[in-house]
């Protein structure tokens, strides 16, 4: 027995609640469970019970017996001073308050069904063999509070990564265009590169990046100068042109980039390569002078398509890097990667924006990442597998990545609306 099933059946009054009795035998009536509370301090705040024939306004405790009220130190901490009811599955001891009056108790184990709990036993059953709990049962959960609870993990997902975003606004006085390059920066380095593409993002003042907008060769020249490209020996006139532009502008702007994170090339397709996705960055401030007003401004994924397709400078179509010349290609971001782009940048920085300024746009954001495909990695592909074609499109794929790392790793089905779903399926 786990004291999360106890705060379960609580929450959700998944028990007999029109006959309890206290094991003082007397009666109780629920007029509300109180607010769950999950930090220190008792589980549920400002219940509203009636207690034999007294109304009672307090708190709440939960265990799975009475005498972890003594093992957990409560009888000496005056936040439990309220408590009104101490809920258990197995009464064991007497607990008393400070004035030496009992605190009544409920024992639930008496007044929950035996096809709940042994639906709670078999969905939390330890087995090696699954890759989530709920495998067996999971194509069967109903489609309405399935969907529901996707959109509602999608969402979860979006506060997570508005943290992030929060934290950059702040370093940068709320500057949205300089957060939108670094989150882009980060983006474009993929998840192989991405902290590395961001520490040269920050590595300079973007006001500088803003400066040479006008002059592609320079701003090359500052993004490969400080991701430490430059530092070598090579006769390549392009690599010399850079490395020339760069010691200029090093010495106009006082920079450095000694904190910068070393790029890897180790195992990556020459498409994502860093020279190529670095001179793609370059190419997509090049094009446009005032990215941020324009990507808050739209909302078709043409549109957004549009924008992020951008080729590298002339020389990379004909180099990869520059030791040597490969066949002369356009390099040119696809739909796939500009998809990335969106999920984990532009999408989380209208989120964040539409907060700022206090207009609703959710509804957008749910048609925006449903016009984008569904990832595809091992997780996405093992639910796919657990369910036909769960996973459709984007909004989908990054709502079962936040369900296995955030409830299905941490088993944490009891506040999971599917494992909700399943303990109460006959």
């Amino acid at each position: 027995m786990q004291e999360a099933f106890l705060h379960y059946l609580w929450k959700h009054k998944k028990f007999e609640a029109l006959r309890l009795k206290t094991t003082q035998q007397q009666a109780v009536s629920i007029h509300s469970v109180g607010l769950h509370n999950n930090d220190s301090g008792p589980d549920f705040f400002n219940a509203k019970l009636v207690i034999g024939d007294q109304e009672w306004a307090g708190n709440v405790e939960i265990h799975v017996k009475s005498s972890d009220w003594y093992v957990h130190q409560h009888e000496v901490d005056t936040a439990y001073d309220n408590v009104i009811l101490h809920v258990v599955w197995e009464d064991d001891a007497v607990i008393y308050r400070n004035d030496n009056t009992i605190i009544p108790t409920l024992e639930l184990k008496y007044y929950t069904s035996n096809h709940l709990l042994s639906n709670y036993k078999q969905l939390l059953k330890s087995s090696s063999l699954r890759w989530i709990n709920c495998e067996k049962n999971f194509a069967d959960v109903d489609t309405f509070v399935f969907n529901n609870w996707i959109e509602r993990l999608y969402f979860d997902r979006l506060e997570q990564k508005a943290i992030t975003i929060q934290n950059l606004l702040q370093k940068t006085n709320y500057n949205w265009e300089a957060v939108l390059f670094k989150i882009l920066a980060k983006s474009f380095g993929l998840k192989v590169n991405g902290d590395a593409f961001s520490s040269i993002a920050s590595s300079f003042d973007f006001a500088i990046f803003r400066k040479l907008q006008s002059n592609p060769l320079q701003m090359e020249a500052l993004i490969f100068g400080q991701s430490k490209l430059l530092h070598k020996d090579c006769q390549d006139p392009y690599f010399l042109s850079l490395s020339n532009a760069y010691n200029y502008l090093k010495c106009k702007y006082n920079i450095c980039n000694e904190g910068v994170l070393p790029l890897k090339f180790f195992r990556l397709r020459p498409p994502n390569f860093p020279t190529i996705r670095l001179s793609q960055l370059v190419s997509l401030y090049a094009n446009e002078l005032n990215l941020f007003s324009k990507l808050m401004a739209i909302n078709s994924i043409a549109d957004f398509y549009k924008i992020f397709s951008v080729k590298t400078s002339k020389y990379w179509e004909t180099h990869y890097s520059f030791e040597s010349k490969s066949k002369s290609r356009v390099k040119i971001t696809t739909k796939s990667f500009i998809d990335l782009l969106l999920i984990n940048a532009i999408i989380p920085l209208k989120y964040c924006y539409s907060k700022h300024i206090g207009k609703a746009i959710d509804e957008d954001l749910i048609n925006l990442i449903s016009d984008i495909k569904s990832e595809k990695n091992s997780i996405i592909n093992k639910y796919n597998s657990l369910k036909k074609d769960v996973s459709k499109s984007a909004l989908q794929s990054q709502a079962l990545l936040h369900l296995k790392t955030n409830y299905c790793e941490l088993n944490k089905c009891l506040q999971c609306a599917i494992g909700n779903s399943l303990l109460s399926n006959n």
